[in-house]
């Protein structure tokens, strides 16, 4: 079902217990971000907050998208599966023969929805338009600053539309815009996105690029402008399919040719000239958990604010995870695994991205397979398939026959394991690793990266890693690796004893059945991970250890989600791995291999690290300390902490308590 505006979203939020009105003053420069950052990191999301007293003229909605149980209210279904089999029923429809003159007459209502769908444009005025800031400033909207060391106030869930001056074709973005001034910002779009394709095409003919930026209205914009669509789908066709209604478009009052949609709280107008010095952004805490560096970004000139009357300022925080962003990129996840079956990658099942990963560092695969070499091509065409190019770890495991509940039998002849779901790690490592031979089932590359990727030597540009974990064919088998090793017998006191520089051994995992250490290190010299790895694989116990996991010595190796939230950031993993290969101690006439990967900050004097390397994101202490003064009056039940204390000591070391 639609939402008429962004006030009906909230209405509904409020009557299904998922809305918090706070009436307490509340400053968006840094506190609003702290107070969003402990509810959402509450459990399962915490509540959507109306921040009513702001010090403007206007609410601030935040976390309104914070929960598996908001994400499906705001794109209209009661679990994100279904809009996969929404899609999947069309793909069918569409690709299936058409025989006879009614299999083409069944197919006709479908058409009259695609026309539905599409988007519409009014005549007239809408009612995003009703009031028009007679001198707009961007300073009067309660745009927040979230975190100290950021550049400034930014606003955080802008809709930008943008249009090729060749073909008039339309994009929907998301890109932050850092508040300079009462009628200047920055447009951070990276060079990847495609309004950053249209703004190369204005500078070939030297004119200005018309822009618009929607907040709010239907809460399903805000998700269409951050789903990785082809260059050549409107993001509002979307928008449209999961509404189920077109939607409706108004013209710009100064940028006449762009349209916005009419049932938007604010809009801003306004232009980038390519002629324009470009102007010095961030930094700004972003969803990897880490301060994006400051860079060289367009300027964005407003010609005109405008909103409806009695709007509400949408606003989103991103950070250490889990955020709200984290919901956003399930939805697209669950969304775009139907095209990726129909279409490239016709084996895949299903896939996962774990919060630790922030969406782009780590997915997870299931997929069919029936032939040898079969996950390499899932590699390939995973990588190739559109925003998938950013991925930095790729995990295959395969099924067999995934329509068998409970087991799954494989053709290779293997023993059927059970059936698990790809978010019940522990089972998906246990079979992952039962079937990984590191020393050949781990394949590397380099190519596109996100350039918030601070792991990278160059700006968006650095490795990539594919871990086969599907059952192998006797094609893929070497036999040479197959050591028969019990996962008893390691000592963790010994190799504590033996090597000071190591801080802690996380063994649980093995416990588990899982062949894995993660261990936090002290680096104190050139190659240090690199020598530190041969050492520990030269002793006989370490034989039931297939990887190695190095992080940060700041970090508690035996938190897991912290620990493998550090590692994906900090590693690129064909430039940070080290494989070792040695005779067996165990099986004599076999080969022990044992794969290490280097998870911890990088720097110039240990690792020839060139770039700068962010600080994670914590709040201040003099936010802290103001958010537990202000707390029993917010009306937000029991006193949650700030999850900013438990990382302060992983971004200051020993310097935590001056921080």
């Amino acid at each position: 079902m639609p939402y008429r505006n962004q006030k009906e979203f909230i209405d509904a939020l409020e009557a299904a217990g998922e809305l918090c009105r706070i009436k307490t003053f509340v400053d968006p420069k840094l506190e609003m971000a702290e107070i969003t950052d402990r509810i959402s990191k509450s459990g399962n999301g915490g509540k959507a907050l109306l921040f009513e007293n702001t010090g403007y003229n206007f609410p601030v909605l935040m976390n309104a998208y914070g929960s598996e149980k908001r994400m499906c209210m705001a794109l209209g279904v009661t679990d994100l599966n279904d809009v996969t089999k929404q899609i999947e029923d069309l793909f069918h429809l569409l690709s299936s023969p058409k025989e006879n003159i009614l299999d083409k007459l069944k197919l006709l209502p479908k058409l009259a929805q695609f026309a539905s769908w599409m988007p519409k444009i009014k005549s007239g005025r809408g009612e995003c338009q009703e009031i028009i800031m007679k001198d707009p400033d961007i300073t009067k909207l309660p745009v927040i600053t979230c975190w100290p060391q950021d550049g400034g106030p930014f606003v955080t869930l802008p809709v930008i539309h943008t249009k090729d001056p060749n073909t008039g074709a339309r994009n929907v973005g998301m890109y932050r815009m850092q508040i300079f001034g009462p009628n200047l910002t920055g447009m951070h779009w990276h060079k990847h996105k495609v309004s950053a394709k249209h703004f190369n095409e204005y500078k070939k003919s030297g004119k200005r690029m018309p822009i618009a930026v929607s907040l709010g209205g239907d809460p399903v914009y805000a998700y269409s402008a951050t789903a990785p669509l082809p260059e050549n789908v409107d993001e509002y066709m979307l928008a449209g399919f999961l509404r189920k209604k077109n939607v409706e478009l108004v013209k710009c009052i100064t940028q006449p040719e762009i349209e916005i949609p009419a049932d938007a709280d604010f809009v801003i107008e306004g232009y980038v000239d390519p002629d324009d010095e470009l102007i010095w952004e961030g930094p700004f805490g972003d969803h990897t958990g880490y301060y994006s560096l400051p860079d060289w970004y367009p300027r964005f000139h407003i010609t005109a604010i405008t909103h409806k009357k009695d709007p509400v300022y949408p606003a989103t925080i991103v950070g250490i995870p889990p955020q709200e962003d984290a919901w956003l990129g399930k939805a697209t996840e669950r969304i775009f695994l139907a095209p990726m079956k129909m279409t490239m990658i016709p084996e895949i099942v299903d896939m996962d991205m774990p919060v630790e990963g922030v969406f782009h560092n780590l997915v997870i695969a299931r997929i069919k397979k029936d032939y040898a070499g079969q996950g390499q091509k899932v590699m390939n065409a995973m990588w190739g398939a559109g925003q998938m190019m950013f991925n930095k770890i790729l995990v295959l495991t395969a099924s067999p026959d995934e329509g068998t509940p409970g087991f799954s039998t494989g053709s290779s002849g293997e023993t059927p394991v059970p059936f698990f779901k790809l978010g019940e790690y522990e089972k998906l490592a246990r079979d992952v690793f039962k079937n990984l031979n590191v020393a050949t089932d781990i394949y590397f590359s380099q190519g596109p990266m996100d350039v918030l990727d601070h792991s990278c030597s160059k700006l968006g540009f650095g490795g990539k890693m594919c871990i086969d974990g599907t059952f192998k064919f006797a094609e893929e088998k070497d036999e040479q690796y197959e050591i028969k090793s019990s996962f008893h017998g390691f000592e963790e006191a010994s190799f504590l004893n033996e090597f000071p520089e190591i801080k802690c051994i996380n063994t649980a995992l093995l416990n588990k059945q899982i062949p894995c250490l993660i261990i936090s290190v002290k680096k104190n010299k050139k190659d240090h991970i690199r020598e530190l790895h041969q050492s520990i694989c030269a002793a006989k116990e370490i034989e039931v250890v297939k990887m190695i996991l190095y992080v940060e010595h700041t970090v508690n190796a035996n938190d897991l989600t912290t620990a493998l939230w550090r590692f994906c950031n900090n590693l690129d993993p064909k430039r940070d791995h080290v494989l070792y290969q040695r005779s067996s101690c165990i099986d004599t006439d076999k080969t022990y291999a044992c794969i290490g990967f280097d998870g911890t900050r990088k720097t110039k004097e240990l690792d020839n690290f060139q770039r700068d390397w962010p600080n994670i994101i914590v709040a201040d202490n003099e936010t802290i300390t103001a958010i537990d003064k202000k707390w029993d009056q917010l009306n937000l039940g029991k006193f949650i902490p700030s999850p900013s204390l438990k990382f302060k000591e992983q971004m200051y070391g020993e310097n935590a308590v001056s921080a």
